[in-house]
């Protein structure tokens, strides 16, 4: 898939956790370094509140949490804070941006307009419909059962561009190998 870190924020961690598939995820992205951050994850624990299988996510082992505490990370943070935006919901993307800059990584969000801010400055920014993709096109996963992945993604609430049924012709008209 790839070598360099992958820093992953809520919506797709929350969503495979209520799915019951995050060891599927895990799998996935074997030999992959996977973080998150400190923000994200308590925004998963608040969330644990209405949906208890976040907990999941708090307990795996093979996402590390990127630190942001250092005078050169705190001014990273702020930067990505002033340009998505302070409001609380957008804190997560912020600190994910800000780790992945920091790792050289690519950020994981299917915020879209996050997705946008963070491209429009550079920053390598995907979904988990290109994590998909890219297990199909390393034959991790067949067509259907990635969308098959898409449709349990679905019916936990999360907004994704396409059912599962239309995820290759998704992938092929918009995800480049």
């Amino acid at each position: 898939m790839t070598s360099s870190a992958l820093v992953f924020d809520a919506m797709c961690l929350n969503h495979f956790a209520r799915a019951e598939r995050l060891d599927v995820l895990r799998d996935l992205l074997a030999g992959v370094p996977c973080l998150t951050t400190h923000v994200v994850r308590e925004e998963l624990r608040v969330g644990m509140h209405e949906h208890p299988l976040l907990q999941v996510v708090l307990d795996a082992d093979w996402l590390e949490v990127a630190r942001l505490d250092s005078l050169d990370e705190i001014k990273c943070f702020a930067k990505w804070v002033q340009r998505i935006g302070s409001s609380e919901r957008n804190l997560g993307e912020a600190s994910v941006f800000s780790a992945a800059e920091l790792t050289r990584g690519t950020a994981i969000t299917d915020d879209r307009e996050a997705v946008s801010v963070g491209r429009a400055h550079g920053l390598d920014v995907h979904g988990t419909l290109w994590i998909l993709a890219r297990a199909w096109f390393d034959g991790k996963l067949t067509e259907v059962s990635a969308g098959n992945i898409v449709d349990v993604l679905r019916s936990t609430g999360m907004r994704l561009p396409c059912p599962g049924s239309a995820f290759g012709s998704f992938v092929r008209s918009n995800i480049s190998r």
